[in-house]
């Protein structure tokens, strides 16, 4: 168990550090951009390279917001339950959210592919489309590694 908690920890602090890459990323190039848009050499593509980008921090940073438990929740009426009550409540929301997420993940390599074989590119930069929807719906089974942690962690009596 102890190892499973290991190795969803490191894989989720990996997606991370590739979310906050692509962030520093972006934000470097949107500088560079409004400089040299001053200078009246725009950068050409920008817009296209920060939106793929934002998807990349967005689905890459989530599976490590959810290990820390980042997220922002309104737990208020569960804190009246009792302890089993909270934890039948923290099981029911994990395998619910487990179930979406292998939708959302399932669907996005469906469309990747789709993306893939009728050879979709971003207008200005010619940026192909599927790498990013590919790599959003890894990071949905991965969400739903941690959320099964979550669960262990619930039956264990580790979660705080």
């Amino acid at each position: 168990m102890a190892g499973l908690f290991w190795f969803t920890e490191k894989l989720s602090k990996l997606m991370n550090v590739i979310a906050y890459t692509a962030l520093t990323f972006i934000m470097l190039l949107t500088v560079a951009d409004v400089v040299l848009r001053f200078f009246g050499h725009p950068i050409v593509g920008t817009f296209e390279i920060v939106g793929l980008g934002g998807a990349v921090v967005i689905g890459f940073g989530i599976p490590f917001t959810s290990w820390l438990r980042a997220h922002i929740y309104v737990d208020f009426v569960i804190q009246k339950f009792p302890n089993w009550g909270k934890n039948a409540m923290n099981i029911l929301t994990r395998v619910v959210s487990i179930a979406l997420f292998i939708i959302i993940g399932y669907n996005l390599f469906i469309y990747a592919t789709d993306l893939y074989k009728s050879g979709e590119v971003s207008l200005t930069r010619q940026i192909p489309f599927y790498p990013v929807a590919y790599g959003m719906g890894v990071c949905c089974f991965i969400q739903c590694l941690v959320l099964i942690t979550d669960i262990l962690k619930v039956i264990g009596g580790k979660y705080e």
